[in-house]
């Protein structure tokens, strides 16, 4: 015979509360899995024995090995500093001006057009902010005027 809750008996609230965990004695941070544990110990193991292979197999003609190889001793080149000397941009016109800059840098072909085109993009960003900046003066302007009528 199962007894029924007397109705002085609070039941227990079991939802979890915000910011508290469901397990705070739970698994630590930066634990790791077995499995996980397992690999690495794999790897470690043959590491020098897969290298040894793939440098073998690079040099017997497999293309795959070798572009493995060499995407790791020369990497592609992410991004290189480039100096530009651009006119200060305070007004949105000025922006025509350093984007003539930035062209005529990439048409002597001092800069790539990658490059080129990252630089255009933070002079248009800086144009728009601008513009955007003096909408809202002028908008402010504007609903300052109605409002004296």
């Amino acid at each position: 015979m199962t007894k029924k809750p007397d109705s002085s008996e609070k039941k227990q609230d079991s939802r979890f509360k915000p910011g508290q965990s469901g397990n705070p004695d739970g698994r630590p941070h930066g634990s790791r899995n077995k499995a996980t544990l397992l690999l690495d110990k794999i790897l470690l193991d043959d590491a020098a024995d897969v290298a040894e292979a793939v440098v073998k197999a690079a040099k017997e003609g497999d293309m795959t090995a070798a572009r493995m190889i060499l995407d790791r001793a020369c990497p592609v080149p992410k991004s290189r500093r480039v100096k530009l000397k651009l006119p200060n941009i305070e007004q949105a016109e000025d922006a025509s001006v350093a984007l003539r800059t930035v062209i005529a840098t990439m048409a002597r072909g001092d800069i790539s057009l990658d490059e080129a085109s990252t630089i255009c993009s933070v002079i248009e960003a800086k144009r728009k902010a601008i513009e955007t900046v003096d909408l809202a003066n002028r908008i402010t302007a504007l609903e300052t005027r109605l409002g004296e009528r």
